[in-house]
């Protein structure tokens, strides 16, 4: 349908600093000019072969759950290896007929490598230790890296560029949810 507005919503933000990995995602789902959902879960981690991995996604829920089962996957058959199995996952992402339709976006940390894996087939590691997706990523990217200089944890980074990015993004609303990992 072209009438159809299309699903909007979402602010993810990856925070390295002081040995700590630190990934954030508002809660709000829109429709248009409306909010479906205030409380949406979007940061999740996961512990294939025992190794844990943070994720934050933004586009469509389904495509994005799709997206984390097959990173999943790859991480199960290359443990401990994160770039390589977010390589393999992009490169099957861009080639298959049936990914090639997904409109997400993933940030995936195990706690050294912070990444934002694209269905363009991009892999890419962020300048500043710092990586944000969604309708209000580039707000939460501007604020973060302005906080970046100071005594702030990565935790406290996150927070308040999640906050700034919520005061500036109709798309964007306070409710948080935040996974951290060590390096």
């Amino acid at each position: 349908m072209s009438d159809f507005p299309g699903w909007h919503g979402t602010t993810i933000i990856g925070v390295r600093k002081g040995g700590r990995v630190v990934v954030a995602g508002d809660g709000q789902v829109s429709v248009g000019q409306t909010v479906m959902k205030g409380t949406a879960r979007k940061v999740r981690r996961l512990s294939p072969g025992g190794h844990d991995v943070v994720c934050g996604f933004a586009g469509s829920t389904a495509d994005a759950f799709t997206l984390l089962e097959r990173l999943e996957q790859k991480l199960e058959a290359t443990p401990g290896q994160l770039q390589r199995a977010c390589v393999e996952l992009a490169k099957d992402w861009r080639t298959d007929k049936y990914l090639q339709k997904l409109e997400a976006m993933l940030i995936v940390t195990d706690g050294t490598d912070l990444l934002v894996v694209t269905g363009a087939g991009d892999v890419l590691e962020p300048e500043h230790d710092i990586a944000a997706i969604g309708s209000g990523g580039n707000y939460a990217l501007a604020a973060g890296r302005a906080l970046m200089d100071g005594d702030l944890s990565a935790e406290e980074v996150a927070r308040r560029a999640m906050a700034i990015a919520a005061d500036i993004c109709v798309y964007t609303n306070g409710s948080l949810t935040l996974e951290a990992i060590e390096a």
